[in-house]
């Protein structure tokens, strides 16, 4: 079927292309009568704007950007994104505004691709996820003006908004719940150290050991990745005096640890409770199930794109915390044995 064209649209309304294409744009230069019988016209026929045509033009490209700064042999183990990027990318479908979505190693990387993105006016706005506590990407951003929104805590090196989760209350949740079953000896292992979220919630977890009158906790920082996890339990079970829990950043790590539990002969929950990070389907399909900091990643998706339109909108909005992360308890953890 042939698109339809204005100079169809034209020809129907009896009217100059200049015509229609003021009527379409919604500026001045025809009356409110010749635009509503224009604009009826154009649905009539089934006329849709050409995206392309109105990026050339100076309007809006109807695309968001999101460049995802993580090595690809990395990002395979981490099911925050796939979760984040379902709601992000739902809600902006049903505005109809695409998402632009690219892989790529470092922030260097990111900045070229954004730069390229913006010149040549693929994208309305940008999304920036894993922010770092000094991020390389946050002056080019506001250097070149674009509307962008931050997935993370407010900073104060930026006057861009953010959507953020409380990760100080999520962590001293999970280690009053700990200290409650009566465990002494917790350690963590945590993600990426160059990562703001990581620290903060490092940050969290020793600080709630302190209130507690915990002795120092141990923590190791990893990629993220299984095998890291592996390695950090192995090291953690083999101290002499092994913490009889365990928090860890993320799904994958955590359920690795099962594996390297039962491989050295303790016991999950009697000897040693596991907590998990993100709360991925993961943590119910093991055994035994994972205690989890559950959270909602597709509606905290679906909130960071509804903040991104209004900014592309020109609204202004502040920084907004999303949903509380809360503590979901199974089989996993347990008072520790005496």
């Amino acid at each position: 079927m042939k698109r339809p064209t204005i100079a169809e649209i034209a020809a129907r309304a009896g009217v100059s292309i200049s015509a229609v294409s003021y009527a379409l744009n919604g500026r001045p230069g025809v009356s409110d009568a010749t635009r509503r019988h224009i604009l009826a016209i154009a649905d009539q026929i089934g006329w849709r704007p050409s995206v392309a045509a109105r990026s050339l033009s100076g309007s809006r490209a109807h695309s968001v950007g999101l460049v995802i700064a993580w090595p690809a042999d990395t990002l395979g183990a981490e099911p925050f994104f796939m979760r984040f990027i379902a709601g992000l990318e739902g809600e902006l479908s049903r505005r109809s505004i695409g998402l632009l979505l690219q892989f790529v190693d470092d922030h260097r990387a990111a900045i070229d691709a954004m730069r390229r993105c913006w010149a040549e006016r693929r994208v309305d706005g940008m999304v920036l996820t894993d922010l770092w506590r000094t991020d390389s990407r946050l002056p080019v951003v506001e250097e070149l003006g674009i509307p962008a929104v931050l997935v993370g805590g407010p900073r104060a090196d930026s006057r861009l908004p953010s959507v953020w989760t409380d990760d100080t209350a999520a962590v001293t949740s999970a280690v009053d719940y700990l200290v409650a079953l009566g465990h002494r000896r917790i350690a963590r292992v945590a993600g990426l150290p160059a990562l703001e979220h990581t620290q903060v919630r490092i940050g969290a977890f020793r600080a709630a050991a302190r209130t507690h009158g915990l002795p120092e906790p141990q923590v190791i920082e990893t990629d993220f990745t299984r095998e890291a996890g592996v390695r950090a339990t192995r090291t953690l079970l083999s101290r002499r005096d092994r913490p009889t829990a365990i928090m860890y950043d993320n799904d994958v790590m955590a359920a690795a640890a099962l594996n390297v539990a039962q491989e050295m002969n303790v016991a999950v929950p009697d000897e040693l409770s596991v907590v998990a990070g993100d709360d991925s389907q993961l943590c119910f399909l093991v055994r035994p199930a994972l205690t989890a900091l559950a959270r909602d990643i597709q509606a905290y998706g679906v909130h960071t794109a509804r903040v991104m339109m209004d900014v592309i909108d020109g609204r202004s909005p502040q920084s907004q915390p999303d949903t509380p992360t809360r503590l979901v308890v199974r089989a996993s953890t347990a008072a520790p044995a005496t």
